[in-house]
């Protein structure tokens, strides 16, 4: 039975046939029963514009759809919302339950004007802070990449999941943070599904934010109450940056091992000692939340405690100076053992640099030396510095001395070495 029928029924039960065309519309009407009115008006006073409404589709008849909104009236979905809900509308049949927006009360037919594209997205967005509100856990497919991060869609609103928010083990290490190299890496990602959190919707701003830590965290939390400080565990180290590199273990979690642990000495850049593949031994030192700390180092002897053994401060001891830095002068005494001058030794950096020469050994007095907290401070040994100072000026060429002797005969003098400080 179509809704004209079904209206007419209804006219011929209140003796009222009489049925007139409208011309600009061609659409059949019927003069109101005066009691059609009051309960128009006791239904729609349940509904205001812009209020989400479910009903049933009743029937649907060219470009019109009808929707039965119980005690609130009548529904009707055409014109310009008819168009622009179609891929909704063809799903729809009659008796199946449908949402739609208010767009109007009361128009000139009577019925209440529904929109259901403004509804569905209105009702995802809906959906979409309740998912954040409670948290849950969403498996999404990654559907593009871009150099900030990839691109996910839940309820058919695409969201951004930035790199910051990756994972440990899905954020891409690659070697100075080339943003190019970090594109090509995430775009890997692409179909892969990923278990993300919503951090932050606004459908105002038609913002959505997913996060990969967030929904990490549970499961690597789980999986760490079986380690404790101090357990060993194997890996396989699966990057490597400028200030440590990280190691996979156990059952697909993974720790950092910090540039300061991986060895007793001065360790400089990772690489040198690390690369991705290679498989290690490592113990925990640190586990905060989902976050755990490594160390090479401590698994090996530790040979600061030889030297506190065999050495005390006063002693005299060789070192080749391996660096200089605006505090003063590294010094290696021993296998992984590095001391330092401190700049005030030498009154300025200018008076270091041309006291001392990296690459070369001196003496060197202990004037601190702490096998707990790793510190080790040396004094210069001023006499040896003066004496190399005096056999490097002997050992000029003599056509430069002959110079000197022409401008002042019978004087060769010597060059003055930098000022010693109290």
């Amino acid at each position: 039975m179509s809704i004209f029928s079904w209206k007419k029924d209804a006219d011929s039960q209140s003796g009222d046939t009489a049925v007139s065309l409208r011309p600009d519309v061609g659409v059949p009407q019927k003069p109101r029963h005066p009691m059609e009115a009051l309960l128009k008006t006791s239904g729609n006073a349940f509904v205001k514009v812009g209020e989400l409404v479910d009903g049933t589709v009743l029937e649907k008849k060219g470009t019109r759809v009808y929707v039965d909104l119980g005690p609130r009236g009548m529904g009707i979905i055409y014109g310009r919302e008819y168009y622009a809900a179609q891929d909704i509308i063809k799903k729809a049949g009659e008796g199946d339950p449908i949402a739609g927006k208010v767009v109007e009360i009361d128009n000139d037919e009577g019925y209440i004007e529904l929109s259901l594209k403004e509804a569905g997205e209105e009702k995802r967005w809906i959906d979409v802070k309740e998912s954040m509100e409670k948290k849950e856990l969403l498996e999404l497919p990654v559907v593009e990449a871009n150099k900030g991060g990839l691109l996910l869609e839940y309820k058919g609103i695409r969201g951004f999941l930035p790199a910051s928010q990756l994972s440990m083990k899905h954020y891409p290490r690659v070697e100075g943070g080339d943003k190019d190299k970090i594109f090509l890496e995430l775009k890997k990602f692409i179909g892969t599904p990923l278990k993300v959190k919503i951090l932050d919707a606004s459908p105002k701003e038609q913002k959505l934010i997913f996060s990969e830590k967030d929904s990490e965290s549970e499961e690597t939390r789980a999986l760490l109450a079986n380690y404790k400080i101090g357990d060993v565990v194997e890996g396989e180290v699966t990057g490597v940056v400028d200030f440590g590199a990280f190691m996979k273990f156990g059952e697909d979690l993974e720790g950092l091992i910090h540039i300061s642990e991986i060895d007793w000495g001065l360790v400089e850049n990772p690489r040198d000692y690390l690369k991705p593949g290679d498989k290690l031994t490592a113990k925990i030192i640190d586990i905060q939340g989902e976050k755990v700390s490594l160390s090479l180092k401590q698994l090996k002897e530790d040979p600061w405690k030889k030297i506190a053994e065999e050495h005390k401060k006063g002693d005299v001891l060789s070192g080749r100076v391996t660096k200089f830095n605006p505090f003063g002068a590294f010094v290696e005494i021993g296998l992984n053992i590095q001391g330092l001058v401190h700049i005030s030794e030498f009154g300025n950096e200018e008076n270091m640099r041309s006291m001392l020469e990296v690459g070369k050994e001196y003496s060197f007095k202990i004037l601190l030396i702490d096998p707990v907290e790793h510190k080790m401070s040396l004094g210069i040994i001023r006499e040896e510095v003066k004496e190399e100072a005096k056999e490097e000026m002997k050992e000029e060429p003599k056509e430069e001395v002959k110079e000197e002797q022409k401008s002042e005969p019978g004087v060769i003098e010597e060059s003055p070495l930098p000022s010693e400080t109290a």
